[in-house]
């Protein structure tokens, strides 16, 4: 299973006007980071960037000014995106603004029943909260340290390790498999006798020889009903341990 964990960062907070100035992405198969990524700022298209936006993430217009337009880098996010789910942090606020970007290009719009809402999961699983990033993080020990200012890579690094918690998957199944040794696979196999495996050196006794005199008389004291007598009998001592 694929999954895209992705986050922008915008010039304000309406879709209609506002524009995508930063994107990115992480990759999870079978919820473990694959470690791609796409990462890009964008140029807004002569939209300015709201002061009180900028004091969220700390970026300005001057560092916009050499960067592409979205139009530029549509096709390598659908490409990165293509056939995975979408996972957000209050989802529909992002994928609002992926979508007037394509809109506004004319292409299709992503498909909201692509799209997970970490947010929803969170508010759900904790309702009495909070469920911000940074208090689900603290929340799951996940150390936020650097995110100083919001930043859309950051975040969705750190999103895609709180998703994981919310959703269990440290106690899901790894989907691995280990293909058995041939010697093991030949012992298995139906209507045949079980033959047991011998290590190629036997394994050095843990025992010194004061302890083993010293459980041969404890075993002499418990007397002739002692359960060690009823044991099967044991290696000599100088014998080295082979099981």
């Amino acid at each position: 299973m694929r999954e895209i964990i992705f986050d922008t960062e915008t010039t304000g907070l309406d879709p209609r006007d506002d524009r995508i100035i930063e994107l990115g992405c992480v990759e999870l198969v079978n919820r473990f980071p694959t470690g791609r990524t796409l990462h890009c700022f964008i140029n807004p298209d002569g939209r300015s960037v709201h002061p009180e936006a900028q004091a969220v993430h700390g970026i300005s217009d001057a560092d916009l000014a050499d960067k592409p337009l979205f139009a530029a880098i549509a096709d390598s996010f659908l490409e990165f995106v293509e056939g995975a789910k979408l996972v957000a942090h209050n989802a529909n606020f992002d994928i609002g603004f992926v979508n007037a970007e394509f809109s506004r290009l004319g292409q299709p719009v992503v498909d909201p029943g692509r799209v997970v809402d970490t947010l929803a999961i969170a508010r759900r699983k904790h309702p009495m909260g909070p469920n911000s990033l940074d208090a689900l993080c603290r929340r799951y020990g996940i150390d936020n340290s650097r995110r100083t200012k919001h930043g859309a890579l950051l975040d969705a690094e750190l999103l895609a390790e709180v998703y994981i918690e919310l959703i269990g998957g440290k106690q899901a199944t790894f989907g691995l498999e280990v293909a058995p040794q041939e010697s093991t696979a030949r012992s298995l196999a139906p209507g045949k006798p079980v033959v047991p495996l011998k290590r190629e050196r036997p394994l050095t006794p843990r025992l010194t020889a004061a302890e083993r005199d010293a459980h041969e008389a404890l075993v002499t004291e418990l007397g002739e009903k002692a359960l060690w007598l009823k044991a099967a009998k044991r290696p000599a001592p100088d014998q080295a341990e082979t099981a």
